[in-house]
């Protein structure tokens, strides 16, 4: 995750002026106006916020070191100004000060709250983050960044699910190119891994005559009239369409099923409506309910997690 260069600023008061005064045409948050606080952040857009150096001292790594060096004359009664947003620092102020907190709108709060709480080194806010990045909205709409915020964090069972929501998405897109370059090797290496292995696996799995006869024996007669050897064209051009989804979209959950999905693809209409050519025959030569079942089963076997020794 990408840091400010700079954490902090200490803007001296103007001589004279007291606590009160001194940010009088600037809005003290209300949750934070405590006239007996030693302290004065002020947000990148103008808020204001009075915390007492205690708090800040017992909750930051940060603060403990900054609050503890001395201080120039002038500096004592410094507002300390913070390079990022309101909603940002208040979320974090009030995870530190055990307040309640307004809903999360989306991950990209979550992330910039997160990152504040690692430049200020508080390690319970970032605890108690750790417990919000799993939450299924986020999983489902930015299973990729999570994977990220994961491994950054050293987070295994986070990066682990997170890993398996990425199925959702075609890693080669390029609109994750990005996401994707931020990634230690290590992990980026076990993501793509995952991905590749689901989609070898099962054309392992879908060319095995062991679970397919029909499509892969070599010869495979007519199960009606033992006489004509299947032509497996249409079977083939499934295969071959099966292959190109799971690059495209490698949790396969529209294979095997009996309603939509993989049914709706033209050379799955042309797999079930193959028969053999022998005159009087006609018998068809896939039965449609059976391979979409052995289908379902293989991809339901595929691996789901990225492999990587975190040691």
């Amino acid at each position: 995750m990408a840091a400010p260069q700079r954490a902090v600023d200490l803007k001296p008061r103007a001589q004279g002026q007291d606590k009160a005064s001194s940010s009088s045409s600037k809005r003290f948050h209300p949750a934070f106006a405590a006239l007996d606080a030693d302290i004065v952040l002020e947000s990148s857009d103008g808020e204001l916020y009075r915390i007492h150096a205690y708090t800040l001292r017992s909750t930051s790594g940060f603060f403990r070191a900054m609050l503890s060096l001395p201080q120039p004359p002038g500096r004592r009664d410094a507002t300390i100004q913070v390079h990022q947003p309101k909603d940002t620092v208040e979320q974090l102020l009030c995870l530190m000060c055990g307040l309640d907190m307004r809903p999360w709108h989306s991950y990209d709060d979550l992330a910039a709250v997160l990152a504040l709480a690692e430049i200020w080194d508080t390690p319970g806010p970032i605890a108690s983050l750790r417990a919000v990045v799993t939450n299924p909205k986020y999983l489902t709409t930015a299973p990729l960044d999570i994977y990220v915020l994961a491994v950054h964090f050293g987070w295994t069972v986070e990066a682990e699910l997170a890993s398996t929501h990425t199925l959702t998405l075609n890693l080669s897109s390029p609109e994750h190119a990005d996401t994707l370059a931020s990634l230690p090797a290590p992990a980026l290496l076990a993501l793509l891994n995952l991905h590749r292995k689901r989609r070898d696996t099962l054309r392992t799995l879908l060319d095995s005559p062991a679970r397919f006869l029909a499509g892969n024996g070599n010869p495979f007669h007519c199960g009606t009239c033992a006489i004509t050897p299947l032509d497996n064209t249409s079977w083939r051009a499934l295969k071959h369409r099966v292959f190109r989804e799971m690059d495209e979209r490698p949790i396969g959950d529209g294979l095997g099923v009996p309603v939509g999905g993989i049914c709706e693809w033209e050379e799955a209409r042309a797999c079930w409506a193959a028969k053999c050519l022998k005159p009087g025959c006609g018998a068809v030569n896939y039965d449609r309910v059976a391979t979409l079942k052995q289908i379902k089963a293989c991809v339901d076997g595929l691996p789901r997690v990225i492999q990587w020794d975190w040691d």
